[in-house]
Formats: C-alpha cells, sequence, structure tokens
C-alpha cells in the first residue's frame, strides 16, 4: 500500500520590526509576542490537519526568497510585510508568482493609521486582507486559509 504524502506546509511569513512585538508599541500592536504568534498559529494549522513554516526577517530578500521557497514547499501564504506592506514591489511581485492562496495580516488596522500606510502592494495580490484583530487575525487568516485550500 502506498505511503500517505504529508502535505505542505502553509509559510507564514513577518517583516521587519515584528521581532519586536510584544515590547514595541504595545499599544498599536499588542502584547502577545511573535513566538507567542507562532504557537497559536500552529496549534490552529493542526486543527486543520496543517502544518507550519513559520519565519520573520528584517530583510526584504529573505521575505522574497521565502516567498518563491513556498512555490515549490509550501501550499499557502500567509503574510505580515510590516513596513515593507506599503513600499515593496519587490513583494508584490513575489507574491504574484505563487500560484498558492495568500492571506495579508496586519494586527494594527492600517487604515485607521497614517495615510501613508493606507497603500498596500500585498493587497493587490492577496485572496484577502485579515486586520485590525490583533494577534487573533494570524489565527483567522490559518482558517481562511484553510477554508481557500479545501476550495
Amino acid at each position: 500500500m502506498p505511503k500517505k504524502s504529508k502535505p505542505l506546509p502553509i509559510y507564514v511569513l513577518n517583516g521587519p520590526n515584528l521581532n519586536l512585538l510584544g515590547s514595541r508599541e504595545p499599544e498599536v500592536y499588542g502584547s502577545t509576542t511573535l513566538p507567542e504568534i507562532g504557537k497559536q498559529v500552529a496549534a490552529r494549522a493542526r486543527q486543520h490537519g496543517l502544518t507550519v513554516e513559520f519565519r520573520q526577517s528584517n530583510h526584504e530578500g529573505d521575505l522574497v526568497d521565502w516567498i518563491q521557497e513556498c512555490r515549490t514547499k509550501g501550499c499557502g501564504l500567509i503574510l505580515n510585510a510590516g513596513a515593507l506592506t506599503h513600499t515593496s514591489v519587490a513583494l508584490y511581485d513575489a507574491c504574484r508568482a505563487l500560484s498558492h492562496p495568500i492571506i495579508e495580516v496586519h494586527l494594527s488596522n492600517p487604515y485607521a493609521r497614517e495615510p501613508f500606510r493606507h497603500r498596500s502592494f500585498i493587497s493587490k495580490a492577496a485572496n484577502g486582507v485579515i486586520c485590525g484583530l490583533g494577534a487573533t487575525g494570524y489565527t483567522v487568516a490559518v482558517d481562511a486559509l484553510a477554508a481557500l485550500l479545501k476550495e
């Protein structure tokens, strides 16, 4: 009998300064740390029979490389690009080259903040956007991505 192959992981990628969650502007981003979010995401993914590749970098090129890696080693992407959301055509292009579903996540609501945060290059490539729910937004994103993967 053939061995059942293990499903590919969902990639959850986090951009600049998100390594400072819990201590950086908790009134905006909450007090939950990125490792705590990673544990919550992994637990929710397991409920859907999924695994997670959870990463963070302050470097745009790392994020581009990981999105490209997701093309062959992942089944979907949850991306919180941080400030690069508003500036990075390179991340947009990498997302456009991905044939998997993409959910964009933001802890805060960028539309309730400074005008320069109202523009997202990522949104133009994403299946959906979740913002303003704090750390809970990540688990909502896992649920949404799982639903898209079942379609």
